[in-house]
């Protein structure tokens, strides 16, 4: 266990050093402090979802307001909406560390980069920005998910693990009706 942790502070370091032209901690003007870059990847982050690179950034569902939800996943070793794939994810803390895990990929964002939900496999009693979506191929230990709809992630194409699963259609429904009456995105 212990020489896991250790591998994982050198394989982000190592990271910081490739993804950072300088190797020191960028930042933004202005901006909450979510703004702030991530000193492990140089990651800006803001509201908006722009980023400097192929990294995955976590981005202000309320400033989002022309988000087309669809239903559009295909096996082709890219994100897809529709797609449960695997990628990095900063924590809410924006301090360099994070963790590989699921995400469902809700929307196109840009040319090269998706908007996404982050999955979980803990359901915290007396949330509601939980949706329980049961459990499938993308857990390994079969475990039933729930979707964070408050948290939305714009992943790059270059920034994803593997393509772990598409969810069926019906489960994706659900999903994005929450994420619908929540912010107000339309559906394809």
């Amino acid at each position: 266990m212990a020489s896991r942790s250790i591998l994982t502070k050198i394989l982000t370091l190592g990271l910081s050093v490739l993804l950072s032209s300088d190797g020191k901690q960028k930042s933004q003007k202005g901006g909450s402090p979510r703004s702030a870059a991530s000193p492990a990847t140089g990651a800006r982050r803001d509201g908006a979802g722009r980023a400097g690179g192929t990294e995955t950034i976590e981005v202000d569902p309320r400033s989002v307001t022309d988000l087309l939800l669809e239903y559009a996943p295909r096996h082709d070793d890219a994100p897809d909406a529709g797609e449960i794939v695997w990628t990095w994810v900063p924590y809410v803390e924006n301090d360099g560390r994070g963790k590989d895990r699921p995400v469902l990929v809700i929307a196109r964002h840009t040319a090269d980069r998706v908007y996404a939900v982050k999955l979980t496999s803990k359901n915290k009693q007396g949330r509601d920005d939980r949706l329980g979506i049961g459990s499938g191929p993308w857990d390994s230990q079969g475990r039933p998910s729930w979707i964070d709809t408050d948290q939305l992630y714009s992943v790059h194409h270059d920034g994803m693990r593997r393509e772990a699963s598409a969810l069926d259609l019906d489960r994706f429904t659900r999903v994005a009706s929450v994420l619908q009456a929540h912010f107000g995105w339309k559906t394809r």
